[in-house]
């Protein structure tokens, strides 16, 4: 990944984010109270590409996941799930089941050991008859293979009382209520000034509905667990981004201390959040376990994630924009729109990223949720960001046309040194600068140049541009640093690597915060028994451990300092806990910012659209290793331009199911689809966010890549489209099966005025009185 020097002027501190909540995670400033060290030399191992230390394993199939994990006598797992989506289980008759040799139990609401509350009711298995969605866990099956417990599982007779069910999300649902506030920085709804008032004054305004479907995570390695008991204690192989926290929710649920409970989690073949809280199969594998008084392991099927792991939420979000005719915003307003299950509280905080990105004077964020007979929604790659992003970048589009302004352009207008929400300058803010440099290595300048140029009779060509940010958190984390007598050095914590190369950065943090080669420092992760650290999320992995780890080598280092520089033959350990350094608030909004570029075409005939070139430009702080964070961020920019062409959960109304569970009616972004990706860095460091200078970077990728496409099909098109994903047939919906021709080079008019009136071709604006303002009296 090229890291060039910034281009043209930049502004001046400034960097995104509001201070954290319980959700969000605790803030503090990067002061350390470890004994004071000499200045660092130049940097040697942060920010060289190093490979993955871990890289030969998983190429040769070393590499020991969680459901390749064997034991003697082990038995297997596999479940029943719910046929309807509403009511309760009569009767379970599990006798044709047990019939079969080699079938060992049957678990259900009537013989199943009780649980301890968790405060999450997906984890709560058998605990009560009542059903809440279609596909939850009603019963499970014990056996001595997985095929026959999978056959077995088919011969459980299941009895119930099924109930009315509502499963579709709409923006006059009898069940939308406000979820509950997330702390003083992230409350449902938030207002500055009088956007009401603003809006209808406002010069140029913008008045549009964007549309999101459900998204599912469709990991690469299957959500697995095996566990066993051994004289009270209960060791677990499990598939998760958070091992400290893992075990210490299976103690609870069991009533057990925690440590009474150790989770491993050696190698993550990726989560995107559905494996950033416990799930149902390791309480499963447990609770056979307990029951069968053996090893058991539980593996779940395709076909089951997208009931029992989680999903994000589809949204529908009302966006309102007023500016002046220069293009500088007067009001915001963003109501957003979203679901939840009956049985798990998630809120995504669609509107979120809206209170910081741009300033205007005048500024109004709703949430708006339902409860609905639905599987719970959960975390998903930049949850919140990636969805309010799309809606806000593709608004911001329609502003520039209606104000007749290049659209980087009013970005850059609208820019601000200071955080709307909070009133807290950024730590750092370089987006201007990813606006400027993206718009010079893209070839913005030619835009309309050239879509007339690539253009034929067979294609429309478009670019399109949209502004990404996503917040910064550290997490309190501890380590474990131990220096032997030979001048090797490991470090222990207990994260979790997801496939983001932690091991190889973490050690490289290590080996320049102790000052010595990185092949002298090797990083221990994924076992709860190491020094507890958060989960990996939130793009808060490297500056939650790293910090933890620097801070732990300083003290290291002191301490041996104070020994004359001497390690006696055992060895000298240090622990270091972040606790206390991160508990003081913020100084600081702190966000990482990005700009994605997208060039389309569409076919003229078929209206496929096709991204042949995609570039993002992000501040992300100092980049630690180039290699993995470009990983990162251009497998972020890959799931955006899935997410914009491909990707979409569709839910039966009538059964209450997901019709997509599995990868032949799910579709995913292939090689095909993304021919040429490129990420840039501009150098940034950024102390407030961690000592070592540096943001996550595991998110943003994904934040503003489908808006970009999206408006890039406008500009080909001239069609605006608000509703994802945008396959052949949407745009036929929307285009028809043929496009009038126009001049060379210039998109045909759809002939519809925008909603703000001025004569331009944007899309249909939305029906009058569709989406009521919140707190209206005709909001329910």
């Amino acid at each position: 990944m090229t890291r060039p020097r910034r281009s043209g002027p930049v502004p001046g501190p400034s960097g995104g984010g509001t201070p954290p909540d319980d959700r969000r995670g605790p803030p503090g400033p990067p002061a350390s109270t470890a004994a004071p060290v000499a200045a660092a030399p130049a940097q040697r191992f942060t920010g060289a590409s190093l490979p993955r230390r871990e890289a030969g394993e998983k190429v040769t199939g070393r590499a020991r996941y969680a459901g390749d994990v064997r034991m003697p006598r082990a038995a297997y797992v596999a479940v029943v799930p719910a046929a309807v989506a509403h009511g309760r289980v009569r009767a379970v008759r599990p006798q044709r089941a047990l019939a079969l040799p080699g079938v060992t139990a049957v678990i259900y609401f009537a013989n199943c050991p009780r649980l301890r509350r968790a405060g999450d009711g997906e984890l709560a298995l058998f605990q009560s008859p009542g059903i809440a969605y279609r596909g939850q866990f009603v019963a499970a099956v014990v056996a001595e293979s997985p095929l026959l417990a999978r056959e077995a599982a088919l011969r459980v007779d299941v009895e119930y009382a099924a109930r009315p069910h509502e499963v579709q999300l709409a923006t006059d649902g009898l069940s939308l209520q406000p979820p509950p506030g997330h702390g003083p920085w992230f409350p449902a709804d938030c207002v500055h000034g009088d956007p009401e008032a603003a809006l209808p004054r406002s010069a140029v305004r913008v008045d549009a509905v964007y549309r999101t479907p459900p998204y599912h995570h469709h990991v690469l390695e299957p959500h697995a667990s095996l566990a066993y008991w051994q004289g009270g204690f209960l060791t677990v192989h499990d598939t998760t981004q958070g091992p400290s926290g893992t075990r210490d929710v299976l103690a609870r649920l069991f009533g057990i201390r925690p440590d009474r409970v150790r989770v491993l989690a050696h190698h993550i073949g990726a989560g995107f959040g559905s494996k950033a809280a416990p799930r149902a199969q390791v309480v499963l594998a447990a609770l056979a376990a307990r029951v069968v008084q053996r090893p058991v392991v539980t593996a779940l099927g395709r076909e089951q994630l997208s009931a029992v792991v989680g999903y994000r939420t589809p949204t529908i979000q009302r966006i309102r924009l007023g500016a002046g005719t220069d293009g500088r915003l007067v009001a915001v307003s963003h109501a957003a729109f979203e679901q939840t299950s009956l049985i798990r509280d998630f809120s995504e905080c669609t509107a979120a990223p809206t209170r910081t990105m741009y300033a205007a004077p005048h500024r109004m964020t709703s949430h708006r949720r339902a409860r609905l007979h639905v599987p719970s929604p959960t975390w998903l790659r930049a949850p919140g960001e990636c969805p309010g992003m799309f809606a806000l970048e593709s608004a911001m589009d329609e502003l520039a046309e209606a104000c007749a302004i290049d659209p980087v352009e009013l970005r850059l207008r609208n820019d601000t040194p200071v955080d709307p929400h909070s009133g807290r300058p950024f730590s750092s803010r370089n987006l201007a600068a990813c606006l400027r440099l993206g718009a010079e290595r893209f070839g913005w300048a030619e835009r309309d140049r050239l879509r007339a140029r690539r253009g034929d009779r067979h294609r429309l060509v478009g670019l399109g541009v949209a502004a990404s940010t996503f917040p910064q958190y550290r997490f309190p984390s501890r380590a474990t640093v131990h220096a032997d007598p030979h001048g090797r050095y490991v470090v222990r914590i207990a994260a979790a690597d997801v496939g983001t190369g932690a091991r190889t950065v973490l050690a490289q943090i290590a080996a320049d915060a102790l000052r010595v080669p990185a092949d002298r420092v090797t990083a221990e992760l994924g076992d709860s028994a190491y020094p507890s650290a958060s989960w990996a999320g939130r793009s808060s992995g490297t500056t939650s451990w790293g910090t933890a780890v620097v801070r732990a080598c300083e003290a290291l280092r002191a301490e041996i300092g104070r020994r004359g520089g001497e390690v006696p033959p055992g060895g000298v350990e240090v622990s270091w806990d972040t606790s206390d350094e991160l508990a003081p608030p913020r100084a600081c909004s702190q966000h990482a910012f990005g700009a994605q570029f997208a060039e389309v075409t569409v076919d003229r005939a078929t209206r496929e659209v096709r991204v042949p070139r995609l570039l993002g430009v992000f501040a992300v702080g100092r980049v630690i290793n180039p290699a993995t964070v470009r990983s990162q961020l251009v497998g972020g920019m890959v799931m955006g331009v899935s997410m914009a062409l491909c990707e979409e959960g569709v839910l039966d109304p009538a059964h209450g199911h997901f019709l997509t569970r599995d990868l032949a009616a799910y579709r995913v972004a292939t090689y095909a689809d993304v021919p040429r990706v490129d990420a840039v860095c501009v150098e940034e460091e950024d102390f407030h966010t961690s000592p070592m200078g540096a943001k996550g970077a595991g998110e943003i990728g994904i934040v503003g890549t489908a808006a970009a496409i999206a408006n890039a099909v406008h500009h080909a098109t001239g069609h605006r489209f608000r509703e994802l994903p945008l396959t052949p047939q949407r745009l036929v919906e929307v285009m028809g099966p043929s496009v009038r021709p126009g001049p060379p080079g210039a998109p045909p008019a759809c002939g519809t005025p925008p909603p703000c009136g001025t004569p331009s071709p944007c899309g249909t604006p939305p029906p009058s009185g569709a989406l009521p303002r919140p707190g209206s009296p005709e909001q329910p």
